[in-house]
């Protein structure tokens, strides 16, 4: 998962004659008005979805679905044969399903293995550190690095000891802020060392809250910059490494790491449908990413987003329902090496652009949700508050600013409205990336309720009249 913060443009209106959307300036009163009553006919529907989800024999669904795929698969790297595995079954779960245009779409995916890895500190004392190497880092030499520390507490800070810094191991002990500030270290820690001639960089785990814990996460490497390795460790090191600097002591550490990059490798975004009964062509999509990192069972990040995106339509098709537009649900694939297989989707149906009313993506977790992030004008903003007022029997109805979510960013800067789903995020980042996001994480009863807001908002705004105003 990665965490992207998009602005709202206000722009004019788009409105729809016989699903199509043609723009005007504003919008009547009397037409918001009929809007309303449009959706506030959806109430019976809404609280069928929500028995069946929270209520009905379709509570746990979801949970008992991904526990399945999980504990029989495991986690889901990109290249690896546990992705491709988990692709196959979910294609047929989803024709078991009796969903509909259930199929595969080739992409090219990033392939990189971790291999043996390990951190040993021997100055000032003996001590066997837990790494997780990050992804595209390339190896050590076969007899590792054996190199002095020096920490830094920020990229200032290391340009400020640039002259120390060569032939060194740099260790970042940056504080947590908030995941989309604290990240830059994972993704631009290797750079900005190796510019001023350190040899591997160790960066203190992106995390909220660690028992010990280390995170791994992509990073990217800069042309024309060295290539060097890089890996993080426990905020639990990265501390007593600190400490260690502060008192003047000399650090040494030892680092192996046999991580290896591969040539792309042939992959799948997986795909079902619930076909449009009266503009077929019109699409809302939902989704989550099927991938993973290679550690813990990619529960939480985002076997539960791909799973309420399938609950979804899976609800929907349960009441019998058909809305007027096709509800698609895409399982992403390499949305950890920064939405490469949803990039390719892009491309391959850009051109379409205009026909899709809403995008939806859910890879912030499955926890109690609190309402929905949406990015898109004013008065597509104004319509969603009305379709979130339905949830009103579960006491979700708040619309966010901005949306999250790489996968679905490409339709977002095209002027597509999206939305994501918000929910309650205090302990995500304890276990994100990390040997603990597992089905432990997961709690049955909340991903009920966010499979219910997925499902009653995909479903009514694919099924009223008109398609949501464009930016």
């Amino acid at each position: 998962m990665k965490f992207l913060i998009f602005t709202v443009v206000t722009v004019h209106l788009l409105t729809v004659v016989s699903g199509k959307a043609i723009f005007k300036d504003d919008i009547s009163q009397e037409t918001f008005q009929k809007i309303k009553e449009e959706i506030a006919s959806y109430g019976d529907i809404a609280k069928a979805i929500i028995d069946l989800a929270v209520y009905g024999k379709s509570q746990n669904r979801s949970y008992d679905r991904l526990g399945l795929l999980v504990d029989t698969v495991g986690p889901r790297l990109s290249g690896s044969k546990n992705l491709e595995n988990a692709i196959q079954i979910m294609y047929q779960n989803l024709q078991q399903n009796g969903l509909e245009n259930v199929h595969l779409e080739p992409v090219k995916i990033p392939h990189w293995e971790r291999g043996e890895e390990s951190a040993m500190m021997l100055v000032p004392r003996v001590h066997k550190m837990a790494i997780l190497g990050l992804g595209s880092s390339i190896g050590t030499p076969p007899e590792g690095i054996m190199a002095e520390a020096l920490v830094v507490t920020s990229f200032d800070e290391l340009r400020r000891k640039a002259p120390e810094a060569r032939g060194k191991i740099v260790v970042y002990n940056q504080p947590y802020i908030s995941y989309p500030v604290t990240v830059q270290y994972r993704v631009r820690g290797a750079v900005e060392a190796a510019k001023v001639g350190a040899v591997a960089s160790l960066i203190r785990s992106v995390a909220s809250f660690s028992i010990y814990s280390p995170h791994t996460g992509f990073q990217e490497y800069q042309d024309g910059v060295p290539k060097i390795p890089t890996a993080c460790i426990t905020v639990e090191d990265a501390e007593m490494i600190a400490r260690m600097a502060s008192r003047g002591n000399r650090i040494v550490i030892h680092l192996k790491m046999d991580a290896k990059n591969y040539p792309d490798t042939s992959s799948f975004n997986t795909v079902a449908e619930i076909t449009g009964s009266k503009y077929p062509e019109q699409v809302v999509l939902v989704s989550g990413h099927l991938d993973s990192w290679d550690v813990g069972q990619g529960a939480m990040d985002d076997g539960g987003g791909a799973f309420i995106s399938w609950e979804a339509l899976s609800l929907i098709k349960d009441l019998g329902l058909r809305p007027k537009r096709t509800v698609r649900l895409v399982l992403w694939t390499a949305e950890e090496q920064g939405g490469i297989g949803a990039s390719q989707y892009f491309q391959l149906h850009k051109v379409n652009s205009s026909n899709y009313s809403l995008v939806m993506e859910s890879d912030s977790g499955t926890f109690l949700p609190t309402g929905i992030q949406f990015s898109g004008s004013e008065k597509a903003r104004a319509i969603m508050k009305e379709v979130m007022s339905l949830l009103k029997p579960l006491n979700i109805t708040q619309v966010f600013s901005g949306t999250e979510g790489t996968d679905i960013n490409f339709w977002i800067q095209a002027g597509v409205p999206g939305a994501s789903l918000c929910d309650d995020l205090s302990t995500y980042f304890a276990f994100h990336h990390s040997h603990g996001d597992t089905m432990t994480v997961m709690d049955p009863k909340k991903m009920n309720i966010a499979a219910a807001v997925w499902a009653v908002v995909s479903y009514v705004v694919a099924d009223m009249e008109e398609m949501l105003p464009r930016t």
